[in-house]
């Protein structure tokens, strides 16, 4: 065996070889033969010496003596590398050559350093870490140092990089032969189950720096970088029970979830650009699929990490929900993503998202995540919205076949329950629901996917997952559904609704009956008119046509229609969804109730604060009507028409203009006149267009301009007697113009609907022109009658302008929320002031009032019993306030 004396004076004449470099000049040649010297002697001792000294003694004798010194060599000849790189320049050949002798000593020491960890890798199938201490450390730190160095070394060489690539790339590929040397060494290396302190410390110390290792060379190289994370997630599930408490798992999981990022990013701008290229072929797809891969790669190491350090995620679930909606915000249909190909989106969705698929069953039972997913203070940008909705949806399909505790976990969750989460998250998708956005959905078994909107995917996805939801938590599932038909968003409301009718086709007629019973008496209970109770109105006319025959019967007798207070439930009810005999009697029956509700109201002082009775009762003569049509009872017919003409006379522009409640009478009175448009008289007529004239000059509010356009719309229907024709053309002629120029979208677009109607079945065709003033409202009738597509905006205009429309509407509810906020604080309490001698004199005049009041009364006649015992109570209640003052 080789003496520790005799291994120690060869690397100390290195040592010394390169310490007197350091002291000579720049540029001596003298320099270049010590450090290749030093360089050498290392060479010489692994070569001559490393064999010969047992595995047992290798630390003690070799590795701990001569690796010191190798880093000190190695720091040496790096500092001296970066000094003279300043200078480099292709005129200066001597310069040149000592920078490139330096590289080539750096080579070697790394190709000898590969030897030694080789020759260790054939010593024996399993080395105990204690036996080789030092080398792992000290390799990898030359391994960090030098990729780094190459790394940076645009910026270190500059415009004088091509007179040193060659070297740099045999550094490079030297390096990456010694990593991927000392890996294989490490799967033959052993921890211990029962090892020391110092063993795990520096395994651990091994992963962590392998870990800085990967954040260097993320761009450097792909099979490089997905082999240093390979071996870090390796080895910790080699070592798990031993390393798990130790482990920086926030490093770690954070280091994965940004490489994935990266990576995906990477995909997706090779994509990009092979759109915009049009190239389907070639290095780009090559490369495209290689990062593809390595995306799966880093998913599958993910999935692998995640299941075995679960437990110690309790804080990182951010990082993990971060990582989701990153994906999913970068990746069609988000507004937000790059455009590619279908393509190369397919590709992406089957090799790499698949993968990162089962991360999420991994989560499920984890509450913290539940936590995180489910909060209801998350801040999400515009562009993370639809991605939250996403995730949300892809958590749901998975919880159906998920144990009851797993269900109960994210449906009873702490904050917000998973329905009312979803409601909120689809809430936020203004934008994408407006365009809409599109999402592939298999309609039938065996079927291709198929694009659907966004709206459409997730009803299906709610639905389906609301067929398997235990009835134990049916409380949750009702509150996020009653919730989201009460608020503020119409789709919501809506998709909350056709969720119910689900419920109540897919679960029991009890159900459904119960669930109407309940929506009918808050309609009921409502103190007034409002969105909500118009959203709750739509949800009972819906599911009545769900209920069973037997069920209707039932409710008919529990919302009686001739008592008045049922009546706010019935006029939003459809009575087609009743049986014949069932709905003829009920028409007839809420006719005779709203027939007398609104006499009773014309027969009084007719205030206008007493008139939301009034407009129940014709709403509720409006679903008679709609009900029975011509069918109707002649003699109910003509009381209706009655009663409509004692309204018109009262009916005031000006009063309309200025009550709110007055304009949803005229917008009622309007529709039900459609029904009786044949039998209006000549005076009737008039009356109707004359208001609707001198209303319009006050600028009525948009849902009123709706209303008169129905009506205008079924004028074409009659004939307007001769008598009435002189006042009621030119007022109709000067509506239909105004409507039709009104700038407002809706209103306009509704005008030319209007005018179709009325100028394809009207006889007074000589109307017709009249009604358009001006070329331009002429052109636009002409257009729209010859479905002419009108100049589309572009999808990338479009998708900008709702994007632009999304931040806007977002300050503005968020500016709401802060005021409602604000109005909702207690308000601050009055200072107390002591009272005033007049509220004193007030109060006492107050009781002397009464004292003479009695006394009349007793004159008058024989007072009651119980009077003598009350007076004696006063009596000692006011000697009380007495004996108070003294």
């Amino acid at each position: 065996m080789v003496s520790d004396v005799r291994m120690t004076s060869y690397f100390e004449q290195g040592s010394q070889l390169l310490s007197r470099s350091r002291l000579t000049s720049d540029h001596s040649p003298e320099k270049n033969l010590h450090l290749l010297s030093a360089s050498g002697v290392l060479r010489i001792m692994t070569e001559m010496f490393l064999p010969h000294i047992s595995l047992a003694d290798l630390e003690q004798t070799f590795f701990s003596k001569v690796l010191p010194k190798t880093l000190q060599l190695y720091d040496n000849l790096m500092y001296e590398l970066s000094s003279e790189a300043k200078g480099l320049t292709s005129q200066n050949t001597e310069l040149c050559s000592t920078v490139r002798n330096l590289l080539q000593t750096i080579v070697q020491l790394l190709e000898t350093l590969t030897s030694c960890v080789r020759y260790v890798c054939t010593l024996q199938e399993c080395v105990p870490l204690e036996n080789i201490r030092t080398l792992p450390s000290s390799v990898l730190y030359v391994i960090k140092n030098t990729f780094t160095h190459c790394k940076d070394s645009e910026s270190v060489y500059c415009e004088h990089l091509h007179l040193i690539s060659d070297l740099l790339q045999a550094m490079f590929k030297e390096t990456y032969s010694l990593q991927k040397q000392l890996m294989e060494l490490f799967d033959q290396i052993s921890v211990g189950s029962a090892s020391a302190e110092d063993n795990i410390t520096d395994m651990v110390s091994v992963i962590h720096t392998v870990l800085e290792i990967c954040s260097v060379i993320s761009n450097m190289d792909h099979a490089l970088h997905a082999n240093a994370w390979k071996f870090i997630i390796k080895q910790s599930l080699k070592h798990h029970s031993l390393l798990q408490c130790h482990l920086k798992h926030s490093d770690i999981l954070s280091g994965l979830c940004k490489d994935t990022l990266l990576s995906f990013q990477s995909c997706l701008q090779l994509a990009e650009e092979m759109k915009m290229s049009d190239i389907q072929e070639g290095t780009d797809l090559r490369l495209f699929q290689k990062t593809v891969k390595l995306c799966r790669f880093f998913a599958n190491s993910l999935v692998h990490y995640t299941k075995e350090f679960l437990s110690f995620f309790s804080d990182l679930c951010s990082q993990l929900h971060q990582l989701f909606l990153q994906i999913y915000s970068k990746f069609p249909p988000s507004l937000y993503a790059p455009v590619i190909s279908e393509v190369h989106r397919d590709e992406i969705s089957r090799v790499f998202l698949v993968a990162l698929d089962p991360l999420i069953n991994q989560l499920l039972p984890f509450s913290p995540f539940m936590e995180q997913v489910l909060s209801d203070n998350l801040g999400l940008p515009p562009e993370q919205q639809l991605p939250q909705c996403l995730l949300l949806i892809a958590i749901m399909d998975k919880l159906s076949s998920q144990p009851e505790e797993v269900q109960t976990l994210w449906n009873t969750g702490k904050c917000l329950s998973f329905f009312s989460a979803l409601f909120l998250s689809f809430q936020q998708c203004s934008a994408e629901l407006s365009l809409p956005v599109c999402l592939p959905e298999v309609i039938g078994t065996g079927q291709p996917a198929v694009p659907i909107t966004l709206y459409h995917y997730v009803c299906i996805h709610l639905c389906s997952y609301i067929a398997s939801t235990f009835p134990s938590h049916f409380p949750q599932l009702e509150y996020a559904l009653l919730d989201a038909v009460l608020g503020s968003s119409m789709i919501t409301s809506l998709l909350a609704i056709d969720s119910w009718c689900f419920l109540a086709r897919y679960g029991t007629a009890e159900l459904c009956t119960h669930h109407c019973v309940v929506i009918a008496q808050l309609i009921k209970s409502w103190p007034n008119e409002c969105y909500q109770v118009s959203a709750l109105g739509v949800l009972l006319r819906r599911m009545l046509f769900l209920m069973a025959p037997d069920h209707q019967v039932e409710f008919a007798h529990k919302f009686l229609p001739e008592e008045v207070e049922n009546l706010a439930v019935w006029q939003h009810v459809s009575l087609k969804a009743l049986n014949p005999d069932l709905g003829k009697r009920v028409a007839h029956q809420l006719c005779v109730a709203g027939l007398a509700q609104c006499r009773q109201w014309l027969n009084s002082r007719r205030a206008v604060g007493e008139l939301q009775p009034v407009n129940i009762a014709i709403s509720v003569l409006l679903a008679a009507c709609s009900f029975a049509g011509d069918t109707l009872e002649a003699e109910l017919q003509a009381s209706i028409l009655g009663v409509l003409g004692q309204f018109w006379t009262f009916l005031q522009a000006k009063q309309v203009s200025d009550e709110p409640c007055l304009q949803q009478t005229l917008c009622l009175l309007l529709r039900l006149l459609e029904f009786f448009i044949q039998a209006l008289d000549a005076q009737l007529i008039t009356q109707v267009f004359a208001l609707q004239s001198s209303l319009f000059q006050l600028d009525p509010p948009d849902h009123v301009r709706l209303a008169m356009l129905d009506f205008l719309s079924s004028v074409g229907k009659v004939f307007i007697p001769q008598e009435a024709q002189r006042h009621v053309i030119p007022q109709l002629s000067c509506l239909f113009a105004s409507l039709l120029a009104d700038q407002t979208w809706l209103i306009h677009q509704h005008a030319l609907e209007a005018f179709r109607h009325f100028a394809e079945e009207t006889i007074h065709e000589d109307v017709v022109p009249q009604c358009l003033n001006s070329e331009e409202i002429k052109n636009k009738v002409v257009n729209f009658m010859a479905k002419v597509r009108q100049a589309e905006e572009t999808t990338e205009a479009r998708i900008e302008r709702l994007k632009q429309e999304r931040i806007t509407c977002s300050a503005h509810f968020m500016k709401m929320a802060k005021e409602l906020e604000s109005t909702g604080e207690p308000l601050a309490k009055r200072a107390c002031h002591p009272p005033s001698e007049e509220q004193y004199k007030s109060a006492i005049g107050t009781i002397e009032g009464a004292v003479e009041a009695v006394k009349l009364l007793l004159q008058k006649g024989s007072p009651p019993a119980w009077l003598a015992l009350k007076l004696e109570a006063l009596h000692t209640a006011m000697a009380g306030l007495r004996d108070s003052i003294r």
